[in-house]
């Protein structure tokens, strides 16, 4: 080809190479261009969503996230306003209207009965709550909130009727100065229901005048408390880029990767029990860096793991072969509607699709087909109902286990429903109390003989019907509530079972129990757990529940050790285990022990744990917890600070003056001279004022051996050493492996001998 018929060619290659470059250089400096790593997003709220996401907002709306509270208007409030009536404990309640505004004439907090305006409606269905606004100052914007109580007059959307919500086993009427007194803290929103009800919640209570300034994004649960603030992936979206944002991807959380773990950890928070470490928790974060999951303890859980009282599913989910085999929530759940994916049994079987007739026929759960017994859900998930009317379920997705009833008194779903036929051998009044399975082991663990011996006949029974229809096949594998049962009884040998649950791989014991195990042999002071505890510390990867309660193991630990071990864990990624190590530390005396500057790495890290604990700045004990660790510092003023901040913001609350009486009697010890006998008559004073508070207690809580002990402690500081015998040993009888109960029986019962 002739050179001049080639140049042509040549520049034309050159051209589009050249064309081709600067394509491909503008595209990839549109995608190496973005925002910083640490740039932060901010909340702007579902409009900015819907225009995108139309199919999702119609799926959200009427959800139960989406009317997890409202202001209370004719279209929000559901209960009947026309004048109507609600009698409970004497008081005659009405509910009526003023013009707009939705009234309750009922008990105020100085015992009279008086008129409150309805603000705002809590929840949807099964009932819905209402809130009365306190405290509202003068120059609070619109959308900001003052103290609100959640009134205990609940209007039953199923029924359609009025009901008192009562506090669990309390029958009689709340005193208006109750703390469960519908104007008492424990029915505040901002202490129990806030950060679960709200999107974006900032609680803003003020220490010092004992008010709140709380605002919200949002006032229900919408897009960005699941996403994370949108502010970011709204301008990624409307950004005339090839790609988003190789920091950020889509500039939201990230829930859908590899694992279940991104998608638990962001619906964990307001789905689990749990205690606070820090309030800036958003979709994406670490859940152990802002919550410390309860453990299996006996108020909540039975021995099994089973649920009793309140435990909102994620401490039931981690226990099971689902969690461990990756499901996650929107494997059942729609995620915008919150509805099941799939109508009954196959909401199961759209994920168990194993050889046709092997789950969902009578072969297999030996009932007819469209009973309760044929549902999945009946025997794998059941139910237990709670505030009166609202039933969960149990997420652990368990095989029943009749033998376990019949071995440990643990429940099992065959008996949850067959304990009805033992309803013909219960006197007629009675019958109308047992309205389901619950009804009957509440009424059992009260001490009711005829109850109990009904539950332990259907135990029986069912568990020989699993012998017949299994035989031989039958699994009954070794279970943790074994270990749990047996430590909690005392029984010879129990300690090497928890020993060995406690090291058990994941595979075969949930974390949750572990961790449970740990906590109990260390509250009990077990010292051949410390080299356990030291071992699975050194275990980055074993899971935070089981770290947290290692390290509460090493408290009775000798300080060299303790210090050796939870020293390099002041440093830990997790805020959960920094804290606990900071407190252990603390607590366990390593820390006086210690030479200057590694008291004050501890001292560095105890500011995060005083953050973690004025999370919760309302409420006494987050100031009550403060105010020990800084005396067991030695730091006196900032402890008896803490105490009296305690008592002034929840005045009936117990522990602050027995703790303060503690460290003023040691002070005028220490500082022999007119001022001690000041602090003598003060800490005299203070223990005269708690003993009615723990008498209190001890009857409202007969079986919690901590409460019987400390009310024992203060009779006995009171010279009333009959008294006291009595409730310390009601605190061995509770819990006979907790030396320290036995130890000050045993010494009182020397004294009281030796003065006779």
């Amino acid at each position: 080809m002739p050179a001049a018929r080639r140049q042509p060619q040549t520049l034309f290659a050159i051209a589009v190479a050249a064309a081709v470059l600067l394509i491909a250089g503008a595209v990839f400096a549109d995608y190496w261009s973005a925002k910083p790593p640490d740039a932060t997003a901010t909340f702007v709220g579902r409009s900015s969503c819907i225009d995108c996401h139309r199919e999702q907002a119609d799926a959200f709306r009427d959800s139960h996230h989406d009317l997890a509270m409202d202001v209370a208007t004719d279209k929000s409030v559901l209960g009947d306003f026309n004048d109507a009536t609600l009698e409970h404990d004497g008081l005659t309640n009405r509910m009526f209207r003023d013009g707009n505004k939705f009234m309750v004439h009922t008990e105020g907090p100085d015992g009279k009965m008086q008129d409150f305006e309805v603000k705002y409606v809590f929840g949807v269905d099964p009932l819905q709550q209402y809130m009365v606004e306190f405290d509202r100052s003068e120059n609070m914007k619109p959308g900001a909130v003052g103290r609100l109580q959640v009134l205990r007059i609940s209007w039953d959307t199923h029924a359609k009727k009025w009901f008192y919500l009562r506090p669990p086993d309390v029958e009689d009427k709340l005193a208006p100065d109750d703390p469960l007194h519908w104007t008492g803290i424990a029915q505040r929103w901002q202490t129990m229901c806030a950060d679960c009800h709200s999107t974006d919640l900032k609680t803003g209570f003020d220490v010092a005048t004992n008010r709140y300034h709380t605002t919200f994004s949002e006032i229900d649960v919408s897009c960005e408390a699941c996403h994370g603030p949108g502010s970011m992936h709204v301008e990624l979206a409307n950004a005339k880029s090839l790609f988003w944002d190789r920091n950020h991807g889509y500039g939201l959380a990230k829930l859908k990767g590899g694992t279940n773990q991104q998608q638990l950890q962001a619906c964990a928070p307001c789905h689990s029990r749990r205690g606070l470490l820090d309030a800036g928790f958003t979709a994406g974060d670490k859940y152990f860096d802002h919550y410390n999951l309860e453990l299996l303890n006996q108020d909540t859980y039975f021995d099994d793991g089973q649920i009793k009282d309140e435990v909102y599913v994620f401490g039931s989910f981690i226990q099971s072969k689902m969690y461990h085999k990756d499901i996650r929530c929107t494997d059942c759940h729609d995620p915008h509607s919150l509805k099941l994916k799939h109508p009954g049994n196959e909401t199961c079987t759209s994920c168990h699709q194993h050889a046709a007739g092997k789950y969902d026929v009578p072969s297999h759960h030996h009932h007819t087909p469209g009973t309760p017994g044929s549902m999945c859900v009946d025997c794998h998930m059941p139910h237990r109902t709670y505030m009166e009317v609202d039933p969960r379920r149990d997420h652990s997705l368990r095989v029943p286990r009749p033998d376990l009833s019949v071995k440990l008194g643990t429940p099992n779903a065959c008996s949850g429903c067959h304990v009805q036929d033992q309803l013909k051998t219960m006197d007629e009044a009675r019958r109308e109390e047992l309205v389901e399975y619950g009804d009957w082991l509440e009424a059992a663990e009260a001490g009711d003989e005829a109850v109990r011996e009904a539950i332990n006949e259907t135990d029986a029974w069912c568990d020989e019907a699993c012998e017949k229809w299994y035989g031989a096949e039958r699994k009954t594998p070794e279970h943790f509530a074994e270990s749990l049962a047996a430590f909690r009884r005392g029984d010879d040998g129990a300690v090497k079972k928890m020993l060995a649950l406690a090291t058990q791989p994941q595979d075969v014991a949930p974390a949750i129990a572990r961790a449970t195990a740990l906590s109990e042999l260390g509250m009990n002071q077990i010292v051949e757990a410390i080299p356990i505890a030291i071992s699975l510390l050194k275990n980055e990867n074993e899971h935070p529940v089981v770290r947290a309660a290692a390290v509460g193991v090493m408290v009775s630990a000798p300080p060299a050790a303790t210090k050796k071990t939870l020293l390099p864990l002041l440093d830990d990624s997790l805020r959960l285990i920094r804290g606990e190590a900071a407190r252990v530390l603390v607590s366990s005396g390593a820390y006086r022990e210690m030479s200057a500057s590694e008291r004050t790495r501890v001292d560095l890290a105890l500011r995060e744990v005083q953050q973690s604990l004025m999370a919760a700045a309302d409420r006494a004990g987050a100031h009550m917890a403060w105010a020990m660790l800084c005396e067991q510092q030695g730091r006196a003023e900032p402890a008896i600070q803490g105490y009296e901040t305690a008592m002034r913001l929840e005045p009936l609350t117990t522990g602050p003056r027995t703790n303060l009486a503690g460290l003023l009697e040691q002070l005028a010890e220490q500082n022999p001279g007119p001022q001690s006998m000041q602090l003598m008559a003060r800490a005299a004073a203070l223990r005269d004022e708690e003993l009615p508070l723990l008498a209190r207690d001890a009857k409202l809580a007969p079986d919690n051996a901590d409460v019987q002990y400390r009310y024992g402690l203060a009779l006995y500081l009171q010279d009333d050493y009959d008294s006291a015998l009595k409730q310390i040993q009601r605190a061995v009888e509770l819990q006979p492996t907790v030396e320290l109960f036995q130890q000050a029986a045993r010494l009182l019962q020397e004294k009281m001998d030796s003065e006779k």
